[in-house]
């Protein structure tokens, strides 16, 4: 066995080790919160000791934002898989746009980990600056294709980046509606109506630029 096998055999070991830590801790931190949760608890449920953690990470904090990070990994794949069926720009942005609401809305518990929500109510949370950045980037990358098109159908980079905003924002009220079924109260479809919204806002894309 040459020294580059023996390497590529160490990675893959330790991504194992890692990848049973990461869903051992996701669940957790479902049932914990991060506040909650502690390295013995994890340790515990992943069949290792304490000490065997900090071989792979060196925090709570940085097993909770590897756990994010795969989430949001999971979410850009879902988005790309969508953007790539489009055939034209109005076609990307709903397509990106509704494959960011429908991973949301088929996966919750991905929602409440974005959102730091796993016992943790409404409040800011991070989890150190330089995660942070990190993990901001991956959504704003999952986020991209929707700026992209619209900037394809005459917008400005400002309205873009704004656009992406608004999706998000009315996506996250729409899921909220969802997820703890205030929808109800008002008879309505969240799928539905995030589907008409944006169509409302795609019907304005770069009109400001004519």
């Amino acid at each position: 066995m040459t020294e580059q096998h023996r390497e590529d055999r160490r990675e893959a070991v330790s991504e194992h080790k890692r990848a049973l830590i990461r869903t051992a801790a996701r669940e957790v931190f479902e049932r914990e919160g991060l506040e909650g949760a502690s390295l013995r608890a994890i340790a515990a449920r992943a069949g290792y000791t304490p000490a065997a953690l900090y071989f792979h990470f060196d925090s709570k904090e940085a097993i909770y934002a590897d756990v994010l990070r795969a989430s949001l990994s999971a979410l850009g794949d879902a988005v790309d898989a969508a953007v790539a069926k489009a055939r034209d720009p109005e076609a990307c942005l709903r397509a990106a746009a509704l494959a960011f609401f429908r991973f949301y809305a088929d996966n919750p518990r991905d929602l409440d980990l974005g959102f730091y929500l796993f016992r943790g109510g409404m409040k800011p949370a991070g989890l150190g600056p330089e995660r942070d950045k990190e993990l901001n980037a991956a959504l704003e990358a999952a986020l991209h294709p929707i700026a992209e098109a619209a900037e394809a159908l005459g917008a400005s980079k400002i309205e873009a980046n704004l656009l992406v905003v608004d999706v998000f924002a009315h996506a996250a009220g729409l899921l909220l509606l969802l997820h703890t079924g205030r929808i109800r109260m008002f008879a309505a479809s969240a799928s539905s109506l995030m589907e008409d919204y944006i169509r409302y806002r795609m019907a304005r894309v770069g009109k400001s630029a004519g």
